[in-house]
């Protein structure tokens, strides 16, 4: 059954999140280089690309942004809609997802302009963002499969990904200050895999087995130990732990759905 507030119908802010859309969609194309200028991979010194350190996922990994924005842009459209506007949960939501989207764009220019120390604040406040919206998300069901798909999926895949995401800005980070792990690089990524992953196992468990941001956690993960086993920076070591934490938080996530139900969860 829909959940819905008088007074909530205003254009304003349903507006505002589908220019925040729109803008996050263009400026991220924009930012990415394929119109010239630097590739994102290669700005802020190259720190971020896939052989920058053990933490970097391989390129890959980056297909699952097209998905990702996408459903931001269903998102922004769809919530405009007259069933949405009256929606209490989409009321909620909103300011969480306009910032969500600001920031992004944000992360890709300051990215852009080299302030890779930067660029690590911004993403953590967007993580912490998502997390706020995950938690929001999680109050309730979605009103119906358009929700659940659109907003819930939409979002959980956001979550999942900027998780890892966080990883390896972190990573990119420290390489650049020189760190070098202790002198037991293979050890500290393990212990950083592990720790998302536990990240990831217990996401899960909070959301009862929502799938969308297991499988892009697993995916960055995954994509982790790909780009060790292949390219400048090979770590059989950090390829394996990546590849055994993905595979944990996709089981864990796969069998907490099955204990709950289908027809009880959100994407």
């Amino acid at each position: 059954m829909e959940t819905t507030t008088r007074g909530g119908t205003g254009l304003a802010i349903p507006v505002l999140v589908l220019v925040s859309g729109i803008v996050a969609t263009i400026g991220a194309f924009l930012g990415s280089g394929v119109l010239g200028g630097t590739p994102i991979q290669f700005a802020a010194g190259g720190w971020l690309n896939e052989d920058s350190t053990p933490l970097a996922p391989a390129k890959g990994a980056f297909r699952i942004w097209s998905l990702i924005y996408l459903g931001l842009l269903a998102y922004s459209v769809w919530q405009l809609l007259p069933a949405q506007r009256r929606s209490a949960r989409q009321q909620g939501l909103r300011p969480w997802a306009a910032a969500a989207m600001l920031l992004n764009v944000a992360w890709i220019w300051v990215v852009q302009a080299g302030w890779l120390g930067l660029s690590l604040a911004v993403i953590v406040v967007l993580l912490a963002v998502l997390a706020r919206i995950f938690v929001l998300l999680g109050r309730g069901r979605p009103e119906g499969t358009a929700d659940a798909i659109i907003t819930d999926g939409t979002f959980g895949l956001y979550f999942g990904w900027v998780t890892i995401a966080t990883v390896a800005n972190t990573s990119a980070v420290l390489g650049a200050a020189g760190f070098e792990g202790f002198g037991m690089p293979v050890a500290l990524a393990t212990a950083v895999l592990v720790a998302a992953a536990v990240v990831g196992v217990a996401t899960a468990w909070r959301s009862g087995g929502r799938l969308a941001p297991v499988l892009a956690l697993s995916w960055g993960l995954a994509w982790i130990s790909v780009g060790r086993l292949d390219g400048g920076l090979v770590s059989p070591g950090t390829a394996v732990a990546a590849g055994i934490c993905a595979a944990v938080v996709l089981i864990a996530g796969v069998v907490l759905r099955l204990r709950r139900g289908r027809r009880t969860l959100p994407a």
